[in-house]
C-alpha cells in the first residue's frame, strides 16, 4: 500500500504510542481525576467511528480529528494555562487512548476505507489486498 509505512520505522511509530499511552497514564495519575474517570472515558475517542455511517470519506475526517494529538495538546494547554485539572485530565485520558491506538497498529485513515492507515493495513484490508496484489503479479 503506497503511503503506509513497514519495517523498522512502523515498529519505532507503534512502540511511541506505546511510550505516550505509558507516559500519559503516569501523568494521569498524578493529575488526574481518579481512575474510575479514566476508564469510563477512554473509549470516548472511538465515538468518531460513526462518522463513517456517512461514508468513508467523512468517517476518516472524523476519526483523524479525534486520533490527532492536537486535540490532546490543546487539553493539555488549557489546563496549564487556566489552570484546570478536569482540562489535564482530559488531555492524558485523550492521549492515553490515541497511543493505545498506535502501539496496536492503528494508524491515521484514508479516504480508501477504515482498513487503511498511515501505519499499514488493518483488519479486512490486510486480508483483502495481499491477495489482490498477488493476483495482479501473476498477470
Amino acid at each position: 500500500m503506497q503511503h503506509a509505512v513497514n519495517g523498522t520505522v512502523r515498529s519505532v511509530l507503534r512502540f511511541e504510542g506505546l511510550c505516550i499511552l505509558a507516559a500519559s497514564a503516569c501523568a494521569y495519575g498524578r493529575f488526574g481525576a481518579g481512575w474510575g474517570v479514566f476508564f469510563a472515558c477512554f473509549l470516548l475517542p472511538d465515538l468518531s467511528f460513526l462518522g463513517y455511517l456517512a461514508g468513508s470519506r467523512v468517517g476518516a475526517v472524523a476519526y483523524n480529528v479525534a486520533h490527532s494529538y492536537v486535540g490532546p495538546a490543546a487539553c493539555l494547554v488549557a489546563g496549564i494555562l487556566l489552570p484546570s485539572h478536569a482540562w489535564l485530565a482530559a488531555g492524558f485520558i485523550w492521549s492515553a487512548h490515541i497511543g493505545f491506538d498506535r502501539a496496536l497498529g492503528y494508524g491515521l485513515k484514508y479516504q480508501r476505507g477504515f482498513g487503511y492507515t498511515h501505519l499499514g493495513l488493518i483488519g479486512r484490508a490486510a486480508r483483502v489486498e495481499p491477495a489482490a496484489a498477488a493476483v495482479s503479479a501473476e498477470r
